[in-house]
């Protein structure tokens, strides 16, 4: 019986649909996420921007010597050791003294995207068996990987901390506990903790921070009154106190909010002028404490109340009324399959792409010249990055071993590389908890297979009938989730 379920199974569902599936939704709406994050390009040249309008990809193609473009398929890009990759246009609009100018430039040529195979992009994707053959293309042939100047490679899933999701630990010994959360936007992943130490104390930690910052300090300069403190306790007694003790050891309670601002930034830049401390945290507050909630000075407030959240955790935690989070749970996990790893990537190649058009715009503008778009945009800058990180492997943050060579001793072993699992963990240190198979493992990993020596444990596979979801907008769930509860956006 359990063979004619996973008969029925295999029949309905590609072992690969998770890697298709992810670079899809990054086609539709990843890539325009990206672009739509940036909205304008503004280099310092006065009264001159570009705004940034809807981005188009093509089929995979290829040049020709005689500068003709034609569509290539998978087999000819393995043979003749070229990239599987596809043209992508984006829309460019000058803004000149704050008057846009539509018609001006229109699509531009921005750079090569690798395009998966089997995706929806591809040229087979839409290709009958007969065409396959006569094309000399497998039609059994899973796809779910990129051809790379000829080299078939895939992109391993990363296993990694689930983002905006607050967890809490007992660290050095139970002395220290606490609440961190991996606040991500689309562009940026910033770490941001809040500490309890065995007296009590609170202490806040995230990017560009000083160390330990006082957590007072921390809600006055985000704009939360001593007033709205006292209203944000819980009336669990043993957190109370914490606050309460907090608020009694701060010298911050006697600071406006100005004044708290002034303070952070003297704390974040001392020997600086008072201009230039006040600017930084505010900078500091707004981009990087908690991005995921939002980069301007209205989500302030929100992010205090958050905050106040992440302590009455690490004081339910240290006071033994809940037990800390378990970090090898696999619902505090979540992997990261080709979609959101061309994400991450895109994101990060098309930083140094705008980088590279201010530069060119401000250097033509220095000479006095004719600002050309042929001029301005360089498309070997996005391709380049895109390219470099899909043939070595290193991506993002310096993780390494992202992309490799597909495994094709047999089909069975072809299937598993596109379905394997790497933890972020180095391979040196024991972990020995990481490496255990944890209960809540059952039916997403599997249990048995897992690589000799160093890698055990680390280098995980997906289970037969495992389902990878590609994910969803959080803001319209929590829109949804507002309306349907009659929440106000005040509250």
């Amino acid at each position: 019986m359990g063979y004619g379920i996973l008969e029925s199974y295999l029949k309905s569902h590609s072992l690969v649909q998770h890697q298709i599936e992810g670079f899809n939704r990054f086609i539709d709406i990843g890539i325009q996420n990206i672009i739509d994050e940036q909205k304008v390009i503004e280099p310092n040249v006065e009264g001159f921007a570009l705004k940034l309008g809807k981005v188009r990809i093509d089929k995979p193609s290829v040049i020709e010597a005689d500068s003709s473009r034609r569509i290539i398929l998978p087999n000819e890009a393995r043979l003749r050791n070229m990239t599987y990759a596809a043209p992508v246009f984006l829309e460019f609009i000058p803004v000149i003294r704050g008057i846009e100018k539509p018609s001006s430039y229109g699509e531009v040529f921005i750079g090569e995207l690798p395009i998966m195979v089997g995706s929806k992009l591809c040229n087979l994707s839409l290709m009958a068996k007969s065409q396959l053959i006569s094309n000399m293309e497998d039609p059994n042939d899973p796809g779910g990987y990129f051809i790379v100047k000829g080299t078939e490679r895939v992109l391993i899933g990363l296993e990694d901390l689930a983002p905006n999701k607050i967890i809490t630990t007992k660290e050095k010994s139970g002395a220290l506990i606490v609440s961190k959360v991996f606040s991500t936007s689309i562009n940026f992943r910033a770490k941001c903790t809040v500490s309890r130490n065995q007296h009590g104390i609170f202490s806040v930690n995230f990017p560009t921070s000083p160390t330990n910052v006082d957590f007072i300090l921390m809600l006055r300069a985000l704009g939360m009154k001593y007033e709205e403190m006292l209203e944000a306790l819980s009336s669990i007694d043993v957190i109370r106190n914490d606050m309460l003790l907090n608020m009694d050891f701060t010298k911050a309670k006697e600071l406006s909010v100005p004044d708290a601002v002034l303070e952070l930034g003297k704390l974040s830049a001392p020997s600086q002028a008072s201009e230039y401390q006040q600017k930084r945290s505010e900078t500091q507050m707004d981009v990087y404490l908690l991005p995921h909630m939002g980069s301007t000075p209205e989500f302030r407030k929100e992010k205090a109340k958050y905050l106040i959240e992440m302590a009455r955790r690490a004081s339910l935690v240290a006071n033994k009324y809940v037990k800390q989070d378990d970090k090898d749970h696999y619902s505090n996990k979540r992997v990261k399959f080709s979609g959101k790893l061309m994400e991450d990537l895109f994101a990060n190649a098309f930083k140094f792409f705008v980088k590279d058009v201010k530069y060119q715009i401000e250097r033509a503008s220095a000479r006095g010249r004719r600002m050309s778009i042929q001029t301005i945009i360089s498309p070997d800058t996005l391709t380049e990055k895109l390219l470099y990180a899909m043939g070595t492997g290193t991506w993002v943050a310096g993780q390494t071993g992202v992309s490799q060579v597909l495994d094709r001793t047999n089909l069975a072993s072809t299937y598993a590389h596109l379905r394997r699992v790497k933890s972020p963990l180095a391979k040196k240190h024991p972990h020995f908890r990481a490496r255990d198979v944890h209960g809540t493992q059952w039916g997403k990993i599997c249990p048995s297979e897992s690589p000799e020596g160093q890698e055990v444990g680390l280098t995980k596979y997906i289970a037969l009938m495992s389902k990878i979801t590609i994910g969803s907008d959080e803001r319209f769930i929590e829109k949804r989730m507002k309306e349907i509860l009659d929440i106000s956006e005040d509250k």
